[in-house]
């Protein structure tokens, strides 16, 4: 049917989000936002934490990044908050000259972020290989499990069978219904049993005071001066691309995981929009949340950004309203929730015998060393990017090794034609140059690169070096072959490089 043969009420209601119009939507974001919510205020203590900030700092940056991003942001139901990436990076401003520069530096790397953006920084993420991907949700899994060993060790007894109760609890209750999600109840369950019980076991508010107000919007108390920027912008623009790569990375994950695609440069410029509101409210900054976004998207079944606003939203309420009950949360709950998680993201495949036996060693060595960086430096931006320059690497010298020269001397001996075929750039250029016999008896050398292609500098100059040397001693070569684009680029170099032949 048309859209014109619809009714304005039907067709009204197709341009509404689905959650207006479908209880089991709504049903499905609003628990899968407390779910999250509930599972970010531990996490945003923690990070402030490592930040060297109040509690507080972490609780209202959580809140005003998901809100915020909830709409400008580019992927629907991705959770973005304040992460620990994040905080590492800002960690060493805060501690050297103080809170406003923190603040000041927050909003500094938001404003790169929309030039970033608006650049389009985020096509760069068509060059990650899968094998990239594939270690970076390996290594995330491992990460958000290792975060939950330290809430394992040197605590009293009772944690451990309330972390495995909470577990089973997520792997059984589905099986009965999945009206309500069973990370939800998991929380709810452990927390009445240990307040019921009166167990002694570590709680939310161990981790620290929540908030009792909302956050006030104001400006970074710092001097306006060149000193001040010089000071923030190293790690403004760290803070902006450690956020930029992961907030990706993530939208990419989830893009995969729901089928669908999302605007990544629109994802880019929302992430610099909502640090720079959350640096106004004062907040530490973040980005794209892994765990988080999976507890949402892959456990949840969240799929709008109703689930992401309401995180946010559903943070500042418990907090403020319902702070004494969240504090009673057994940590055990939520280390349980997150343990499963780390095995939902795991890609469990990728390490099978059998995809490791018909995998490329390169392709494994490229997932190995991801994994390798991230865990070893806890930081997925670096290791991504280690990992792709590996794969790169491995790429060139693969494909250098397709280049080959042959070569077909003429009737009277008078020419010899030497044909060139594969990719020439930097990695294979070099290689062919040896492949030519310049003591030959032959007057006239032809290179025929019919089945070539001439891609950079590197290769021009390579067959400049050939017609050098054969030039020296006296002979003539003929280069025949140059598609338009070689031979383009040929036209612009040759003669030109390393002072000419």
């Amino acid at each position: 049917m048309s859209t014109s043969a619809l009714s304005p009420a039907a067709r009204l209601r197709g341009l509404r989000p689905d959650w207006l119009h479908d209880p089991k939507v709504w049903r499905t974001e609003v628990l899968a936002g407390l779910v999250v919510a509930l599972a970010l205020i531990p996490e945003a203590i923690s990070f402030s934490i490592i930040a060297g900030v109040d509690p507080a700092i972490g609780l209202f940056a959580s809140f005003t990044m998901a809100v915020t991003i909830s709409v400008v942001g580019g992927r629907r139901a991705m959770i973005s908050a304040a992460t620990g990436a994040v905080a590492l990076v800002i960690a060493p401003l805060n501690r050297e000259h103080g809170f406003g520069y923190l603040v000041a530096a927050v909003i500094l790397a938001g404003v790169f972020q929309i030039v970033l953006g608006a650049l389009g920084v985020a096509k760069l993420m068509r060059f990650v290989p899968r094998s990239v991907m594939v270690g970076f949700v390996n290594s995330l899994a491992v990460l958000i499990f290792m975060a939950q060993v330290p809430e394992m060790r040197d605590v009293p007894w009772p944690v451990y069978p309330l972390i495995i109760g909470g577990l089973a609890l997520m792997v059984f209750f589905p099986k009965i219904t999945k009206v309500v999600p069973a990370p939800l109840v998991s929380i709810v369950v452990l927390t009445v049993i240990t307040v019921a019980a009166g167990i002694a076991v570590p709680t939310v508010g161990d981790k620290g005071d929540l908030p009792s107000s909302l956050p006030v919007p104001g400006l970074p108390d710092v001097p306006f001066t060149m000193d001040t920027l010089t000071t923030i912008a190293p790690y403004a623009l760290a803070m902006a691309l450690v956020g930029l790569m992961e907030s990706l990375m993530t939208a990419k994950l989830v893009d995969d995981i729901t089928d669908t695609r999302s605007s990544k440069t629109r994802e880019s410029v929302g992430q610099g929009i909502a640090n720079i509101v959350t640096g106004f409210f004062g907040g530490m900054g973040g980005c794209a949340m892994i765990g988080q976004t999976m507890i949402n998207v892959k456990v949840s079944g969240a799929r709008t950004r109703l689930s992401t606003f309401l995180a946010g939203a559903f943070l500042m309420v418990l907090c403020i309203v319902f702070g004494p009950v969240v504090s009673d949360i057994p940590m055990a709950a939520l280390v349980a929730v997150m343990v499963m998680v780390s095995f939902a993201t795991f890609d469990w495949h990728s390490v099978a015998p059998g995809t490791l036996k018909r995998m490329p060693a390169g392709e494994i060595a490229v997932m190995a060393v991801t994994v390798a960086c991230v865990v070893t430096t806890d930081n997925l931006a670096i290791g991504v990017v280690v990992g792709s320059v590996t794969a790169m690497v491995i790429f060139a010298r693969r494909v250098a090794h397709l280049a080959d020269v042959t070569a077909v001397t003429g009737p009277d001996g008078g020419a010899v034609v030497y044909t060139v075929t594969g990719e020439l750039f930097f990695a294979s250029s070099n290689d062919i140059v040896g492949r030519f016999d310049y003591a030959t008896e032959a007057d006239r050398i032809v290179i025929d690169l019919t089945a070539a292609h001439i891609w950079d500098a590197s290769s021009v100059a390579a067959l400049d070096a050939i017609e050098t040397k054969y030039a020296q001693r006296g002979k003539t070569v003929e280069i025949i072959g140059l598609n338009e684009p070689s031979a383009r680029i040929h036209a612009r170099l040759s003669g030109e490089l390393n002072g000419g032949h």
